[in-house]
């Protein structure tokens, strides 16, 4: 089977990102044919030179296409724009491939694949990452009520037109339901993890980290991510004031964002913020093994409660309970398998109290770490979550599953 994957933001382990495709095209690659359409807007934040910029096998197409979390809402209209464009030309251009796998965001990607898909005569599969637009709307990106509409019914009418849609939580598969898509249309494919990259970090790593960080009898709270406006930043921010007269809690920063600068400030003058640059996705892992507890914040709006944070998985992963802010599926997740606690997004106090509280139970930090690690085993691991996107694609062109 060929299949021609159409992604904007590529990320191999080198980066500090996710790498969901990466991992998955790893795999695809041994048993199929994969032609990846691609931007070269991740490029410039490898951060090592460890692993290849595509897994063995994998052809790579890639368009200029700059793109930063940093950017504005026209700089970012731009590279959508951009992307589009060039991404159409170079899947017209391939070999016919069986099947198109589209991933949003941004909702431009999979309207490239399904013109391509009508042009071509073969089906295309919708992975839906965040709900777009519902997120850029509430977020405020999109004010122009007309514009709005469009977009919904773009939206709308891409997941009619698709052979299949990927949803990454039960959240995300309710909302496309909601909108009158069959059930059996839809798949929930959890955003996973590596557990292979998990386990390869031992305890004399952890401990280094430890002495180079002088967090030696420090309980570190962890937050590993985009510091985006999307994250809570200014939540985060009046966190660590609020509690940093406690000298034994550390909180441990890593990533980068549009809220980096007001951080950067902050760790100048706060003594219980440790402020880390960027790390490749192995060196993450060390860090959540590191920590004592991790913090997956979002901004209390009704679509980022559907959302699939990364850092939720990896966490997990590494037996690090963590705290979550949306009211949605991960709430149900933590209390249910009893891996993190809730406290309500936005507010500072609570989160600062939920903190205080779960550190100075060690006890029951111990029990969700287990309960965490043993969960993401059996529901997180992304070799068997790409078995199951596997099936979809072939289903999409009608050939048998292995």
């Amino acid at each position: 089977m060929h299949i021609a994957l159409l992604n904007q933001h590529h990320h191999n382990p080198d980066c500090p990102a996710t790498c969901r495709h990466y991992s998955f095209m790893e795999e695809l690659a041994q048993r199929h044919r994969v032609s990846l359409v691609t931007g070269d807007g991740w490029r410039k934040t490898r951060i090592t030179h460890n692993y290849s910029w595509v897994p063995e096998g994998v052809e790579l197409q890639e368009v200029v296409a700059p793109y930063t979390n940093k950017m504005g809402v026209r700089k970012r209209l731009k590279s959508f724009a951009g992307f589009a464009g060039s991404a159409f030309k170079r899947t017209m251009q391939l070999d016919k491939p069986d099947v198109l796998w589209a991933v949003s965001t941004p909702l431009s990607t999979p309207w490239v694949a399904a013109q391509v898909a009508k042009l071509r005569g073969v089906p295309w599969v919708f992975e839906v990452q965040d709900l777009w637009p519902s997120f850029p709307i509430q977020m405020g990106a999109v004010q122009n009520s007309w514009l709005q509409q469009r977009l919904f019914s773009m939206e709308r009418r891409l997941y009619e037109s698709a052979s299949h849609i990927i949803t990454l939580s039960p959240d995300m598969t309710a909302y496309v339901a909601g909108l009158g898509i069959p059930r059996e249309k839809i798949t929930t494919n959890y955003n996973g993890t590596d557990l292979d990259m998990a386990d390869a970090v031992g305890e004399q790593e952890v401990e280094a980290l430890r002495q180079k960080y002088s967090l030696q009898g420090k309980r570190v709270v962890l937050y590993a991510g985009t510091y985006g406006r999307a994250n809570s930043m200014p939540t985060l921010m009046q966190t660590i004031q609020r509690m940093a007269a406690d000298t034994s809690i550390m909180f441990v920063f890593t990533g980068n964002g549009y809220y980096e600068p007001q951080l950067k400030e902050l760790a100048q003058r706060a003594p219980n913020l440790l402020l880390l640059p960027p790390q490749p996705r192995p060196e993450v892992f060390k860090l959540f093994k590191l920590a004592d507890v991790s913090l997956v914040p979002f901004n209390d709006l009704p679509v980022l409660a559907s959302n699939s944070p990364a850092k939720f998985y990896d966490s997990l992963a590494c037996g690090t309970p963590a705290i979550v802010t949306n009211p949605g599926w991960t709430k149900t997740f933590v209390e249910q398998h009893r891996c993190g606690w809730y406290t309500p997004a936005e507010q500072p106090e609570a989160l600062a109290q939920t903190l205080r509280q779960v550190l100075a139970q060690p006890q029951q930090l111990q029990q969700a770490s287990a309960n965490g690690a043993a969960i993401a085993r059996k529901l997180f691991d992304r070799k068997q979550l790409v078995q199951q996107v596997e099936e979809v694609l072939l289903r999409a062109v009608q050939l048998p599953a292995y």
